[in-house]
């Protein structure tokens, strides 16, 4: 039997509470700060926008998207895409989110050495994410060891990824932060609202982060890397 509930799962718990705990934080932040408008009166489509311009980033389009926190930067399309709550609006939180990932078109632009580390491992953490799983559990049914540790590095690759996304992403946040106040976007008093919605959101990938390294040392314990376990 493929032991997938067994007490190798208590491993999973510190990351599955924080992970609980960080979507309700970003959540709740986030319609928390939704709800409080920012002095400058602008959209966050518009301070996007600026923001660009004031990096003299003149290549980047600022779009439209569907969906709720779905906010990303597509450096393939060079295209800075915002949900509509943060596209047409003019809180805190949408300020925030839109600078954010205006960071990121910074870093592509200025070459940002993580992100471009972070890039790299992209088609790595896609393939990992497809066939990890499935490798580990067939080379377990069939005991067949090269495809177990073939999951194992498989699923390392999404690991690293997960990793290298940490200092891309609150660099980003202090990008943000620092152009926003830059250009009189936000207040000094505004200042510590934008950085709570921006703290929130970080911790999500920190919580992910977690959960993969919990995961993989799962997936260790199970293949017997640190002795073999009792049937």
């Amino acid at each position: 039997m493929i032991p997938l509930f067994d007490s190798t799962i208590l491993i999973l718990i510190p990351g599955l509470i924080l992970a609980m705990y960080a979507q309700f934080k970003v959540q709740s932040t986030f319609s928390r700060y939704l709800q409080v408008r920012a002095y400058a009166g602008m959209t966050g489509a518009q301070v996007a926008r600026r923001l660009l311009e004031d990096a003299g980033i003149y290549d980047v389009s600022v779009e439209l998207t569907g969906g709720h926190l779905s906010d990303h930067y597509d450096p393939r399309k060079k295209a800075l895409r915002l949900s509509p709550e943060v596209y047409n609006g003019v809180s805190l939180a949408s300020l925030g989110v839109a600078a954010h990932e205006t960071g990121h078109a910074m870093q592509h632009h200025q070459g940002y050495l993580p992100l471009n580390i972070r890039a790299s491992f992209v088609p790595l953490a896609q393939f990992g994410s497809t066939l990890a799983f499935p490798l580990f559990l067939i080379g377990l049914l069939l005991r067949t060891e090269w495809m177990i540790y073939a999951g194992i590095w498989a699923f390392t690759a999404v690991v690293l990824f997960q990793l290298v996304t940490l200092p891309v992403e609150f660099n980003a946040s202090r990008r943000a932060l620092a152009s926003l106040q830059a250009g009189g976007y936000i207040s000094p008093v505004e200042a510590g609202g934008a950085k709570k919605v921006l703290d929130a959101a970080a911790l999500t990938y920190v919580a992910a982060a977690l959960m993969g390294i919990l995961q993989l040392l799962r997936l260790l314990v199970l293949a017997g890397v640190f002795g073999r376990r009792d049937d």
